[in-house]
This record gives structure tokens, C-alpha cells and sequence, in this order.
């Protein structure tokens, strides 16, 4: 039976914490890189156009391998996947430093490692991200979302700066440092998963046959009742219980039911399933088309500088910028999702960040690109809170870990091109052009979010259920 319950306390749920610390780690991680193989790969080749094809061959590959980490993490623990993608990340990682140390970073080897790590993203990444939905109940994702932006945004405060230092000192220290990341977050999330194991022992040995029996009809409904609200909340009466635990395991339901697992067919499923819901499949199309315009203005912004001799720690300040502007977005966050309209914040967010990307174009300067920067980014975190909270509280369990990577393919499926875009529009027509292009890229996804009626329904935090569920396949 669901009662009402009061909405749970974030600070008090010791595994989200857990998780969190994991996340953050490997998100520190990711950074630390994400910052170092573009300028490496410019100091390295002295070609934008090389190093953008370095950034678009790994975005390319992540993009590829996020479509079966997906269906991996339905398929599994997502937890251990979480221990073994950290692992991965650990052995890469002083893989990177020793090339470093022996000078052997070229193109070649950096497009190498590039790949390596972008395919250890995809393939692992996903399960994480699905996790969460198993440590936190729907009443409180909104506010896990906000909380996630903001450590999102402590990432790029300290990342910037913290990779400048460490490249300036010597780009082997950049591998070490993700090491020791990746370290943390693979002990963490294995300590998150001793936890579950020993709060839901007695569960399962009291509940076995039952949540047996709950696992073989939720295979047999996967296809009827994806979006019933009530399914996520009788895994949040029963504390995260022998239900949640069960779905923790990531099994696919309905490759379960029908027999042999089968890896295309579980994408197939994925996409279906996203492509079917009418509440989400437009908002994931124009988010592909913003993310393909802010991107390649803020390569070009970062190629540019450095093509102009500026150091990577003054580079580095523009995310210093972006970081304490996404900060202090992030603290308001969960005001604007729980009192406005998902739809109105994801539009108005969007045609900020459009009207930005045009201003960067007169400056030069790294301290006004900082500051246009920081204008930029400041209401992403209300953004992407409003619109990862409701699809995550849409999305069931057993599903989310392909519909995870579907929207994920979705938003990433054009980011390759920002690369290539900067790279080479660099080379044959120059700063401003490029970033022309960049921002007409962005104003044509905000004029199809407002077009999108849609995106332009999406209620508040508090309806999101409810909303949810009209758009329910029965």
C-alpha cells in the first residue's frame, strides 16, 4: 500500500552521500582531462584542427558506447559497474601518466588515450547516473538534481584552475591526479554497495519469494506500465527496501521476459520507449541542437585564447568564471523548480544562454569572456535540474538505465561536430565567424523550445508525477 509521506531529508540519507562523493570524484576526474587533452594535444601539434579532432574522435566513441552502457547497467549491479568503471578509470589513467613522464604524448598516443577513456565514459557512466534513482525516492530527485548541479559547478570552479596548475607543472601530474580520483570514487562506490548489500539482506530473506514474483509481473507489464507513478514510491515507503534492491541488480525486465538477453533489441527498447513519450522526446531533440552551439562557441573561445599565448592557467579562469556563476545558480535551483513551471525555466534558461553566446563575440579579453561566460551558464543548473528531475521521475527503474543513454546519445549525438566546428572554422574563417555560427546554432533551439507545446506544459516539481503519468503507455 502507498501512503503520503513527508518529503525525505537529503542530509540524512547516507548512501546518497556515499554516492555523491563517488560521483564527484570521477567527475573531478573527467575534468581534470576534459580541460588537459585540448591544449595538450595544441601545445603537442600546434594545430586546432588536430586538436579538434582528437576531442571529436572521443565524443564519437562516447557517444557509441553510452548506447550499450545502457543497456549494460539494466543488465547488471549498477553499483559494481560503478566500482569497475572507477577501476578502469584508475588503470588509464597511469597509463597516461607514464607516457607523460617518458614524453611519448603525441598525436597518435593522445588519440589513443582519448578513445580509451571516452569508451571507459560511455560504457560506465550510465549506470551511475541510473543509480541514483535506487538511493533517492521521487519526492526528493528535484532536490538531488539541484544539489547535483551544484557540485557540478564546484567541479568547474575548481577544475579549471586546478588543471592549469597541474599542466603547468607537468601534464603527468594531470594523470596522477585522476588516478588518485578515480581511486576515491571505485572505494566509495564500493563501500555504497556494501551498504546495500547489508540493509537489504534481511529484506530479501524475509520478502524473497515475493519480490521474485513483483520482478517476474513488473517483466511481463515493462511494456504495459512503464510510467506508473506508483512504482517508484512503493520502493520509497518501503525505505529503499527488497523492491528498490531488486531493481538495483539492473536486470531487463523484459529481456527476462521473453529469454535471451539481446543487445540490440534492448536499444531498440530504449529508444522506443523515449521516442514514445511525447513529454520527452522534443525537449532531448532541442537540447541536442543548444548543446551543439554553446559547445563550439566555447571551443572556439578556448582555442583562440591559446592561439593568442595565453597560458592554460589564464584559460583556466574562464572556468573559474563559469564556476562560481553555476554556483550561485545552483543555490536558487531548487526555488525555481519547486515554484516554476519546468517548461518556463528550460526556455528561459535557454534564451539566456543564446543571447550570451552572441555577446562573446566583440570581447577578446579573458577577463570579459569570464564575465559573459559567467552570464552564460548562471541559470543552467535550474536547466538541467528542471529537466533531468522530471525525467528521471518519469522514467521506471528497469528502464532507465537504456532511456539514460538514449537521452544521452541524443544530447551528445551532435556534440563530435563542436570540435570540428572550432578547429576548423578557426583555420579557414576565423574567430568571429565561428562563433557567429555557434550562436545562430543556439538561437534556433530556443526558437524550437518555444515552439515545442510540450516542453512548454512541463509543471513544477510538485507535478511532475502527476504529469508524468497522463503520458503513461497503457
Amino acid at each position: 500500500m502507498t501512503t503520503a509521506t513527508a518529503p525525505r531529508s537529503l542530509i540524512r540519507n547516507g548512501r546518497y552521500a556515499a554516492w555523491l562523493v563517488s560521483d564527484t570524484a570521477k567527475g573531478l576526474a573527467s575534468a581534470l582531462f576534459g580541460f588537459a587533452i585540448p591544449l595538450i594535444a595544441l601545445f603537442v601539434t600546434n594545430e586546432p584542427a588536430q586538436a579538434g579532432a582528437i576531442s571529436a574522435v572521443g565524443m564519437t566513441i562516447r557517444t557509441v558506447t553510452t548506447v550499450f552502457g545502457g543497456v549494460l547497467a539494466d543488465r547488471h549491479r549498477r553499483i559494481v559497474m560503478m566500482v569497475m568503471g572507477s577501476l578502469v578509470g584508475v588503470v588509464l589513467s597511469v597509463a597516461f601518466t607514464v607516457l607523460a613522464l617518458t614524453d611519448a604524448l603525441t598525436f597518435v598516443t593522445l588519440l589513443i588515450m582519448e578513445i580509451l577513456l571516452a569508451a571507459r565514459t560511455g560504457l560506465f557512466d550510465i549506470a551511475g547516473e541510473s543509480a541514483l534513482k535506487e538511493i533517492v525516492p521521487d519526492d526528493a530527485m528535484g532536490r538531488a538534481q539541484a544539489a547535483n548541479q551544484g557540485r557540478d559547478a564546484v567541479l568547474q570552479l575548481a577544475g579549471g584552475p586546478l588543471g592549469g596548475v597541474l599542466l603547468a607543472a607537468g601534464a603527468w601530474l594531470i594523470g596522477a591526479a585522476m588516478a588518485v580520483c578515480h581511486l576515491i570514487a571505485a572505494v566509495t562506490a564500493w563501500l555504497l554497495q556494501s551498504s546495500a548489500v547489508a540493509s537489504t539482506a534481511p529484506a530479501r530473506s524475509e520478502n524473497g519469494d515475493e519480490s521474485a514474483r513483483r520482478r517476474s509481473v513488473n517483466a511481463r507489464r515493462a511494456d504495459d506500465t512503464p510510467d506508473d507513478p506508483g512504482f517508484p514510491d512503493e520502493a520509497a515507503d518501503n525505505g529503499q527496501g527488497a523492491d528498490a534492491a531488486a531493481s538495483d541488480t539492473g536486470l531487463v525486465a523484459a529481456a527476462i521476459a521473453v529469454g535471451k538477453p539481446n543487445a540490440l533489441r534492448e536499444v531498440r527498447e530504449g529508444f522506443g520507449w523515449l521516442f514514445s513519450r511525447v513529454d520527452l522526446r522534443g525537449v532531448l531533440f532541442v537540447a541536442t541542437i543548444v548543446n551543439l552551439g554553446f559547445s563550439s562557441a566555447l571551443t572556439t573561445v578556448i582555442y583562440a585564447l591559446q592561439q593568442q599565448g595565453h597560458t592554460p592557467l589564464t584559460i583556466g579562469l574562464l572556468a573559474t568564471g563559469a564556476g562560481v556563476a553555476m554556483l550561485v545558480g545552483a543555490l536558487f535551483a531548487p526555488l525555481l523548480v519547486s515554484r516554476v513551471r519546468a517548461g518556463t525555466v528550460i526556455i528561459g534558461g535557454l534564451a539566456v544562454s543564446a543571447i550570451g553566446v552572441f555577446a562573446l563575440i566583440p570581447f577578446h579579453s579573458p577577463l570579459l569572456l569570464t564575465l559573459v561566460l559567467a552570464g552564460i551558464v548562471l541559470f543552467i543548473p535550474a536547466v538541467n535540474a528542471a529537466l533531468m528531475g522530471y525525467f528521471m521521475v518519469a522514467t521506471p527503474t528497469e528502464m532507465l538505465g537504456r532511456a539514460n543513454s538514449a537521452s544521452a546519445v541524443l544530447g551528445m549525438g551532435a556534440m563530435p561536430l563542436a570540435p570540428l566546428v572550432a578547429g576548423i572554422g578557426l583555420s579557414l574563417i576565423g574567430r568571429e565567424a565561428t562563433l557567429v555560427v555557434g550562436a545562430v546554432i543556439c538561437a534556433i533551439a530556443v526558437l524550437l523550445a518555444v515552439s515545442n507545446a510540450a516542453l512548454r506544459a512541463l509543471p513544477a516539481e510538485s507535478g511532475w508525477a502527476a504529469h508524468a503519468g497522463q503520458f503513461a503507455i497503457r
